[in-house]
C-alpha cells in the first residue's frame, strides 16, 4: 500500500522513495547489561497506532528524519528532524 511521505528537506514523495529505518528508540547507556541490549536491538513495540519512526530519503536528499505514523491507517501525521544530541567534548567531530 502506497502512501505519501512529507520530506522536512524536499517535501510530499511517494513512499518508494524512502526506507524505513525502524522504530525510533532510546539507545542504552554504553554499561547496560546484556538483557537491555538485547531488549535494544530485538524487542519492537510494534504498537497498532500512532508509532514513531526513522525514515531516510534515499532517493532525495538522503537525509535521516522522524515521522509519526498510524501503522492501522498508514496516515503520516508529522515529521521532523531529529533532535540536535550535543558531543561530549572528547568526541565532537572537527571543526565544531
Amino acid at each position: 500500500m502506497a502512501f505519501i511521505l512529507n520530506c522536512p528537506n524536499c517535501g510530499q514523495r511517494n513512499v518508494y522513495d524512502f526506507r524505513f529505518g525502524g522504530e525510533v528508540l532510546t539507545r542504552p547507556a554504553p554499561d547496560a547489561s546484556n538483557e537491555e541490549l538485547t531488549a535494544y536491538l530485538y524487542a519492537r513495540e510494534n504498537a497498532d497506532g500512532p508509532q514513531r519512526e526513522w525514515w531516510n530519503h534515499n532517493l532525495g536528499c538522503r537525509k535521516w528524519f522522524i515521522a509519526v505514523r498510524n501503522t492501522h491507517t498508514n496516515v503520516v501525521t508529522e515529521t521532523s528532524w531529529p533532535p540536535d544530541i550535543p558531543f561530549p567534548d572528547d568526541e565532537a567531530p572537527d571543526g565544531e
